[in-house]
């Protein structure tokens, strides 16, 4: 199989960094993140103008088809990362650290969000949990690697929340997930995504903290928005959250694309002489004189 090795020059734009999410928060201006997992959707997200790209754990469910963020490993997750950051150049590059990759050690959490920065591009790390992770986000920060927390509904957590449930709804429940938010800021987070929120206790944490939080799920009142891009371009099948809006049903374009180029080589009318390489007349009579006629081998009779 053949690639295209040219690459069309790209619009260059200054690079995003987390000093870029501050400054657009302090002056109330949205901002737009949407995940990516390899290349070619880096690109496309890039060229869109967003301000953040995430590789989410989301990798597993999206892309690898399996049935929960659980199983994604560090090395899948690196992986995806170096081909998102040699697709994309302006974007803030967001590496979501998998599931026990920072439980269990704060000194191997640090090493494996520094490899997110060392070995795959990526500008910051996302990790998922409040209060009780604030030791390991302050070990990351001080090592020099921002942080954007993850409140609300955290599927890595989906097995002791019940599965995948608005959080928040209890007052009990609305209070926990403030003192989160404040716990994130204060251990140095310089964003915080809150997912799956009652859109009214969305918009409050949003007043109270001095950081920008990103909504999925979580209503029109956060500092920024955040999909998954199959999820946004109609790639994805099966439920679909209420907070999903598409934009575009790709899944079914490229589905009608592939029947009709079915049908085409079915019938022939694929490919055609102007879609094939030629050879010099002159070339091709070489060609046949040398060649001959290639005799058949005989046949031998089996002993019998």
């Amino acid at each position: 199989m053949s690639a295209r090795s040219a690459e069309p020059p790209r619009d260059e734009r200054p690079k995003t960094t987390v000093l870029t999410f501050r400054d657009k928060h302090r002056r109330g201006e949205p901002l737009s993140l949407v995940t990516a997992y390899d290349f070619p959707t880096a690109r496309a997200v890039d060229a869109a103008g967003v301000d953040g790209i995430l590789v989410g754990d989301s990798l597993a469910m999206v892309v690898l088809g399996h049935p929960n963020t659980l199983s994604v490993t560090m090395e899948e997750m690196l992986h995806h990362a170096r081909a998102v950051s040699r697709g994309a150049r302006g974007a803030l590059l967001i590496g979501d650290l998998p599931f026990l990759s920072y439980q269990a050690d704060e000194a191997e959490a640090v090493r494996n969000a520094g490899r997110f920065l060392a070995q795959s591009g990526m500008d910051a790390v996302k990790l998922e949990g409040g209060k009780a992770f604030v030791p390991t986000i302050r070990a990351i920060v001080r090592a020099g690697i921002p942080v954007q927390g993850h409140i609300g509904l955290t599927p890595q957590r989906a097995n002791a929340l019940g599965g995948f449930r608005v959080q928040g709804k209890r007052a009990d429940e609305a209070q926990a997930l403030l003192d989160d938010a404040r716990a994130l800021e204060d251990a140095g987070c310089f964003s915080i995504v809150l997912e799956a929120v009652p859109d009214r206790l969305a918009a409050f944490i949003t007043q109270k903290v001095h950081v920008p939080t990103i909504g999925i799920g979580a209503g029109p009142g956060t500092s920024g928005q955040i999909l998954v891009l199959h999820d946004l371009v109609g790639l994805t099948s099966g439920h679909t959250p209420k907070f999903v809006r598409r934009y575009a049903e790709l899944g079914a374009t490229v589905t009608r694309a592939v029947e009709a180029y079915r049908r085409d080589v079915e019938s022939r009318a694929f490919p055609t002489s102007e879609e094939s390489y030629t050879m010099a007349d002159e070339e091709w009579d070489t060609f046949r004189a040398g060649a001959g006629e290639r005799r058949p081998r005989p046949v031998q009779a089996r002993a019998r």
